[in-house]
């Protein structure tokens, strides 16, 4: 019997062995919420629950054949982007989102949870210039915004700021997440015309957070595969992360992941 296939979407990301972060947070994000994940390895870390021990870039090639063997033959109905690690993985990822057709989620990621940098420092600048261009949503922390504008958020009232000189940098729109300040979980949304959203969910107690923004990226980028609008899918990729950090569990001896399955559990 035929069955239909779900709405496929790409990540192309660093790979996590502890399994907490990158492609495989996200292919689990992507299992959790309908869609089919098919993944473009850029990097392998070495990474567990205390950091990166380490981390190994593919070759441009490398990436560059895995996303022409996915797009060319499967397609994508959305696409989202993690750890790039050099200008020379950027500059060929940009290159190749250029051609797509579908949504784009740029997970700018600069530094790991454990403050371990995985963007050298001189790729910072081919970030701005070439891959958020390309984004239809850029999802930055705020160190990434820091990272990428030089705006320092203090509070909720500096982010309008900081979401319009994201987008002064070319994505359609920005979300600028604001996890790290205190009092509730407070993320604004800005639209290109000056469309304004926030999502606020009440802060969890819990320190196994590895993973968030992977999962958040994936997560909107799913919901944009199955025909949501940005507002709407940002929306329910908040409702999902929330719950999966309420969930996050211990693993090895430090930061243990968010829960990809909470709702299955």
């Amino acid at each position: 019997m035929d069955s239909t296939a779900p709405p496929r979407v790409l990540t192309v990301a660093g790979s996590d062995s502890g399994g907490g972060a990158g492609i495989q947070a996200d292919l689990k994000a992507m299992l959790a919420l309908g869609v089919h994940g098919m993944s473009v390895i850029t990097a392998v870390t070495a990474q567990n629950s205390l950091g990166v021990q380490g981390y190994w870039e593919l070759p441009a090639e490398a990436v560059r054949a895995q996303f022409r063997s996915v797009v060319d033959d499967i397609g994508v109905q959305a696409v989202k982007t993690g750890m790039l690690a050099s200008t020379e993985l950027v500059e060929t990822v940009s290159e190749l989102l250029a051609g797509v057709d579908a949504p784009v989620v740029v997970d700018p990621v600069g530094v790991s949870k454990h403050g371990d940098a995985l963007l050298a420092a001189e790729a910072v600048a081919t970030v701005r210039e070439r891959l958020l261009p390309v984004a239809t949503l850029a999802t930055p922390n705020l160190h990434e915004v820091a990272q990428l504008t030089g705006i320092t958020v203090e509070d909720e009232s500096g982010m309008r700021a900081a979401a319009e000189a994201v987008l002064a940098l070319g994505p359609r729109w920005a979300l600028i997440k604001g996890g790290h300040l205190a009092g509730d979980a407070a993320d604004l949304l800005l639209g290109a015309d000056g469309t304004e959203h926030w999502y606020r969910a009440p802060r969890h107690d819990n320190r196994h957070t590895h993973g968030t923004g992977c999962t958040l990226a994936s997560a909107i980028a799913a919901e944009l595969a199955k025909g949501s609008t940005v507002p709407e899918a940002v929306a329910a990729a908040k409702d999902y992360i929330t719950g999966a950090i309420a969930a996050g569990f211990a693993l090895g001896a430090g930061i243990g992941p968010v829960d990809h399955a909470w709702r299955w559990r």
